[in-house]
């Protein structure tokens, strides 16, 4: 039986508000930014950004550029970073801005690339980081922090010159990148304060055309002076650790338009303060700025977070009607070494979760020493479509369907919802969801009312929408001259190619792709399988057999050629698009590639790496040192590097020590667990030693040591120095070569420590069975070893 799923889309709204709010770009510039009652334009179209979290003071400045243009890869257009003062003045009186620290020459770095940055000031920033961020120095004075206090304004105001210095001639009214400020972060109950702050940081010569502030947890604004930005995460390290998944987490894979997040950040503030109302939703944007790009660990709950969870999460925001996508952490990083204390968030100073003292990896895209994850993939998948399709979807107001989810816990019935301008739109559907998945939806069509058009319904048969997918299909997309009706597949982004437009379109697993024309805009179509049928007044493409080859050729009644490229779901996930060798291109490949100037750069692990091209250059492109193998794959041209067989390392982990028994659970604030202490690590753990092999010492960017593990809490020293650690979450650890000194590890070897775990500790750690995990222990342990290759024209 064919269950109805109806949507009836209403009258277009009244153009959105304009003008009523204070924010306005430098004069003169060529792109202004501003901010109706509904959505953002620059240059006065509608722009949809993506903005990614990249703390630079937590990661080697050396690397930053190679970063950078992964995230631009990636689809980010802004780079959201906290400026974190306990990391620039640990020592009071001695502000540093020097080697990783050095913030202006990371905003210029994104400049040159031509991304956005938006420094998000503090003073308190939380991050995970001792105090929030605040000095030690700072909080040891009688003053009251995050408050008007005179006292602790005056330390602020000289904190703001100092970071306003660094970024003096780098706003938009001098060429620069600086879209954006936040000011504080999760302050729900100071509204005179946040106001306070922006003063203060214009005051000290910081401009923006965009002054922001995170408005989750029901957080009291400063009347219209901040555009409030939302988040929402797939999953919670900061609640309790036999909590379950909390229900907050859960509101994120419905279609909704509720906007805030009542449990971000929540064991930091008061649960009683909440504002009258909710922002109204007429007068600012629906903007985020911490989409859950990964979770952080903490020692009592590590959550597990999966590519997929991120991936359905930031789809179901754009359905939900999102007109800005900003992750947290779109990059993850390390904390640099205190000079007096660690710097992490902890118990020690009272706060209610223990983090790694170093890692601060968030199981993010990108990872602690730059790894490109699954998550990546994913991610760029949709904002390849933003790239393309953002100045349409910006506008369209989301409309929920008739029949809806009755609360959290209804799982039977189908997530959906469609942007739309009235005659044409996007539909989306999220069927996955973690922990607890979702049932398969069979005999699934879709009917689509508009108020001056036909109804659409679609697909032209009943589907099984698969348990665990999630997607968006245009209605009534316009494709240079062509009108396309429908399709069973997602969008993904135009290219020109060979004298016509390409729409390249990402198949769903399970769900056999069909296109519905418009005979009207079609002269003609061929395709290399499936059928081509006329249907009441439309031309229906179907089983084609999604792949590169999969081009459906359309001459279109004005003249215009179009190609329709229908790839399957893993192909389509690793679509870059960039501008390479002098024109717009689309590079498929499985690793990592980054676009800068007139090179294409390969990161992989493959001894014969390859990556394919649509439109293909002129000859085929150029890699110093090695041959380049050239052959068709389908639409697209594949270019094979004949770089020779990689040598194989051997690993040399050696037991030195065995593990004692697990030490007794302690417990500190909120009565949570409490990472183990110093002394328990240095007499109770087992310790390896790792003999690192002399041909990677040599050249060691781009090598990891990867171990399997279980235990506690895993910990790697070179001598009597920390230099890498990892709470047990059932991940892999993850140790870069190029982080560590290497004459010493060339002389002393890499020393790890892994911890047991008591039975009867109170920490959560998911997926877990029986008691082996609990054992300290290295299970495997290899050298990944990802190498740089640079493509140039031929």
């Amino acid at each position: 039986m064919v269950t109805p799923h109806r949507l009836r889309v209403p009258a277009p709204s009244a153009p959105p508000r304009t003008g009523h709010l204070p924010f306005a770009d430098a004069p003169g510039v060529p792109d202004p930014v501003e901010v109706t009652g509904r959505w953002l334009t620059r240059g006065g179209r509608p722009w949809f950004p993506v903005s990614g979290e990249f703390h630079y003071s937590r990661y080697p400045a050396g690397q930053w550029e190679e970063e950078l243009l992964k995230m631009k890869a990636g689809g980010v257009t802004a780079v959201a970073s906290y400026v974190l003062w306990i990391h620039h003045e640990e020592v009071e009186g001695r502000i540093r801005f020097d080697g990783d620290r050095d913030l202006r020459r990371f905003a210029a770095l994104c400049a040159r690339h031509g991304l956005d940055f938006v420094p998000r000031i503090g003073p308190w920033c939380h991050a995970e980081v001792r105090g929030g961020g605040l000095p030690d120095w700072l909080l040891a004075r009688a003053l009251t922090p995050r408050t008007d206090d005179p006292a602790y304004l005056a330390a602020v105001r000289t904190w703001f010159a100092a970071v306003a210095d660094e970024l003096r001639g780098l706003d938009r009214e001098h060429g620069g990148p600086i879209v954006a400020i936040q000011v504080e972060n999760e302050l729900s109950d100071q509204p005179g304060h946040l106001r306070t702050l922006k003063r203060l940081a214009q005051e000290a010569g910081l401009r923006a055309p965009l002054w922001t502030s995170t408005a989750w947890g029901g957080v009291q604004l400063p009347g219209e002076e901040l555009l409030p930005l939302y988040g929402g995460y797939p999953e919670a390290f900061w609640t309790e650790a036999d909590g379950g998944w909390p229900d907050t987490c859960r509101t994120h894979f419905f279609f909704t338009h509720e906007r805030d997040d009542e449990g971000i950040g929540a064991d930091l503030r008061p649960t009683s303060v909440r504002e009258a109302g909710p922002v109204p939703a007429d007068r600012f944007p629906w903007a985020t700025c911490e989409l859950g790009g990964g979770m952080a660990v903490a020692y009592h709950r590590r959550p597990r977070v999966e590519a997929a969870d991120v991936g359905a999460l930031g789809l179901t925001k754009i359905g939900c009607g999102s007109v800005w996508q900003g992750y947290y952490m779109f990059h993850g990083g390390t904390n640099p070494p205190g000079e007096l204390t660690t710097l992490q968030e902890s118990h020690a100073t009272g706060y209610p979760n223990d983090l790694p003292v170093l890692s601060y990896d968030f199981q993010a895209p990108l990872g602690e020493y730059g790894q490109v994850r699954p998550t990546y993939h994913e991610l760029r998948l949709q904002h390849l479509l933003l790239a393309c399709f953002g100045q349409r979807i910006a506008p369209m107001e989301s409309v929920l369907p008739e029949r809806r989810p009755t609360g959290r816990h209804d799982r039977d019935t189908l997530r959906w919802a469609v942007r739309t301008d009235g005659t044409s739109g996007f539909l989306f559907v999220t069927n996955h969801q973690p922990h607890e998945p979702l049932p398969d939806h069979p005999d699934t069509a879709f009917t689509i009312g508009f108020p001056d058009a036909p109804a659409l319904t679609l697909p032209s048969t009943p589907v099984t929408v698969p348990s665990g997918a999630y997607f968006c299909w245009p209605l009534r997309l316009e494709v240079a001259g062509l009108r396309l009706e429908w399709a069973t597949a997602q969008p993904v982004c135009t290219v020109e190619a060979a004298g016509r437009t390409v729409l390249v379109l990402a198949a769903t697993d399970g769900i056999a792709p069909e296109l519905a024309l418009d005979a009207a805009t079609v002269e003609s179509v061929s395709t290399p399988s499936g059928d081509v049928t006329p249907v009441a007044g439309r031309i229906l493409v179907s089983g084609a057999r999604p792949g590169t080859d999969a081009l459906v050729e359309v001459e279109a009644a004005d003249g215009s050629r179009v190609g329709l490229l229908i790839l399957d779901a893993a192909t389509a996930r690793t679509v870059y698009r960039g501008t390479a060798w002098g024109a717009e291109r689309l590079v498929l490949c499985g690793d990592g590639v980054v676009f800068d100037g007139d090179e294409v750069r390969l990161r992989s692990r493959a001894a014969e790496p390859s990556f394919a091209v649509l439109p293909a250059p002129e000859s085929a492109p150029v890699v110093e040192g090695a041959r380049v193998r050239e052959a068709a794959d389908g639409a697209f041209t594949r270019y094979t590097i004949e770089a020779g067989p990689a040598a194989d390392t051997a690993v040399l982990v050696t037991l030195v020590r065995p593990a004692g028994p697990a030490p007794e659970p302690e417990y500190g604030v909120r009565g949570r667990a409490s990472a183990p202490a110093d002394k328990h690590v240095e007499t109770v753990s087992a310790e390896y030693h790792v003999d690192v092999p002399e041909d990677l010492l040599r050249d060691p960017a781009g090598v990891l040591l990867r171990l399997s593990w279980t235990g506690d809490l895993a910990r790697a020293y070179v001598g009597d120095v920390l230099v890498a650690d990892q709470f047990y979450s059932g991940r892999v650890w993850d140790i870069g070569l190029d982080r560590l000194p290497v004459e010493e590890v060339r002389g002393r070897g890499l020393r790890l420590r892994v911890l047991p775990l008591a039975a009867g500790a109170r920490v959560h750690v998911p997926g877990q069975v029986g008691d082996a995990w609990r054992e300290a222990a290295v299970r495997q342990a290899e050298w990944v070893v990802t190498r740089s290759w640079a493509a140039r024209a031929g």
